[in-house]
């Protein structure tokens, strides 16, 4: 089992920059695939990005894709999301998730742990 706590959030305005992190304890870190997820008011939760076991594979949504990287440090059981560019409509709660899977994912359901989530809030 892993836990997982996500921080880094906050208030931006837009074109700003955040960089979200994602602490997991329990089993090493190197074991799970793993994915940042969003949820805005009102709305379902959507994926945002993902990184494989090995860290070599990652993935993005069209919509951040240029503008958000996720990357992984194992030494420190580490996932950031760093995020540039901000705009109004990134505003959401941010989850962190982690897969027991080589692979990763962008379906919420096929993964296994997730964060509390750490509120982004853009402003104009």
């Amino acid at each position: 089992q892993v836990q997982l706590v996500e921080s880094g959030g906050g208030l931006v305005q837009a074109g700003g920059s955040l960089k979200l992190s994602c602490a997991a304890s329990g089993r090493t870190f190197s074991s799970y695939a793993m994915g940042w997820f969003r949820q805005a008011p009102g709305k379902e939760r959507e994926f945002v990005a993902a990184i494989s076991r090995s860290g070599g594979n990652t993935y993005y949504v069209d919509s951040v894709n240029d503008r958000f990287t996720i990357s992984g440090e194992n030494a420190k059981n580490t996932v950031y999301l760093q995020m540039n560019s901000l705009k109004r409509e990134d505003t959401a709660i941010y989850y962190c998730a982690a897969r027991s899977s080589v692979v990763t994912s962008r379906l919420p359901a096929e993964y296994d742990y997730w964060g509390q989530g750490t509120q982004v809030t853009v402003s104009s």
